[in-house]
């Protein structure tokens, strides 16, 4: 068995504590050595052998270290990938990898450059919801698909604390790249790049300097349209997931659970990880051959971001291709940008 990836977090914020951490302290594939917190210490209080450096040029001084993982705020992500790349790090990179199309490109060079992996952390690829409504598509039973649409809704109708989401200065800020890249994401993994595509965002509350809504409208072969849209201002959120095909319709409510477990503190090596409870099953509705809607409640696929985890392992020490392309990304931040 090869050495565990001595990995490092460059924030024990929200994402380090809840996305990052767990993972990598309980998967025999990494070994958690460090993260970064320049005020508080806060890590250590559940991970006594952690080490907590001030700085960033710290822990990418840290020759142990190979993993970085870069979870920053969202306009600091070209700039701490590059230096963590240009170090020799091997990098994960949160969503959104950066904020233009060039910036993106130029850290794929740097990491071919260093022969390094840069892996983008898309982790809604391992919902459940994504998960059933992956596998319903893919088993034919919707028929010729004709409309699908996926939304992600929040209400908060005033600017939230993340200064670095709400200042229209900052890049890669606003909606579209907060919850619009999960969205974008979710399609180019079923579909790839769309043939057109059209986009509308809009600002709706009253103190808000960036775009709180956004729709995006993508069209593929065959006549298939994708609507994608997300709004802060959405107090009943309607259901994460439509397909409509010419033989069924599947409908799934956002219901993951993953996000939520971790923040309670259970690990993913739980039993109950990842399984959402009764009553959150998809409805699949199809016609009889008397053409009576038949109605079935599909259960939802258990969440796994431990296989984000585990295909990290394998892009490094195996030479694996990484699921998240490069070219994937590259085709998101041209829609992100556009």
């Amino acid at each position: 068995m090869s050495s565990p990836i001595v990995s490092g977090i460059l924030s024990y914020g929200m994402s380090g504590r809840i996305f990052h951490a767990p993972f990598l302290s309980t998967d025999p594939a990494f070994k958690l050595k460090a993260v970064v917190e320049r005020h508080e210490k806060k890590a250590a209080k559940r991970y006594p052998d952690i080490i907590s450096y001030d700085s960033i040029d710290a822990i990418l001084r840290d020759d142990e270290i190979e993993l970085i993982v870069v979870n920053t705020p969202n306009f600091l992500h070209y700039e701490h990938a590059k230096r963590a790349l240009e170090a020799g790090k091997h990098v994960l990179l949160e969503k959104p990898a950066a904020a233009t199309v060039a910036d993106v490109r130029e850290l794929f060079a740097i990491a071919r450059e260093m022969d390094r992996r840069l892996m983008v952390y898309q982790n809604r690829r391992w919902d459940s919801g994504f998960l059933s409504v992956k596998e319903v598509i893919e088993s034919g039973r919707l028929g010729e698909l004709i409309e699908i649409q996926f939304r992600m809704d929040r209400y908060k109708p005033q600017p939230g604390v993340k200064f670095f989401k709400e200042q229209k200065e900052l890049p890669a800020n606003g909606i579209v790249y907060d919850l619009g890249s999960h969205l974008i994401d979710n399609v180019i993994a079923l579909f790839g790049r769309p043939l057109s595509y059209d986009k509308v965002t809009a600002i709706h509350r009253e103190n808000s300097e960036v775009a709180d809504y956004f729709s995006l409208r993508m069209t593929y072969p065959h006549q298939l349209n994708v609507y994608l849209s997300a709004s802060l201002l959405s107090i009943e959120p309607l259901p994460g997931f439509v397909v409509i095909g010419s033989l069924g319709t599947f409908i799934k409510e956002r219901t993951d659970v993953q996000e939520t477990q971790l923040d309670t503190g259970m690990l993913p090596t739980d039993p109950a990880y990842g399984m959402e409870p009764g009553g959150s099953e998809g409805k699949l509705v199809t016609a009889g051959v008397d053409g009576a809607k038949v109605v079935e409640w599909i259960p939802s696929k258990r969440g796994g971001y431990i296989e984000l985890f585990e295909a990290i392992h394998h892009t490094i020490r195996n030479g694996a291709l990484y699921p998240v392309t490069e070219e994937q990304v590259v085709w998101q931040l041209g829609l992100l940008e556009a």
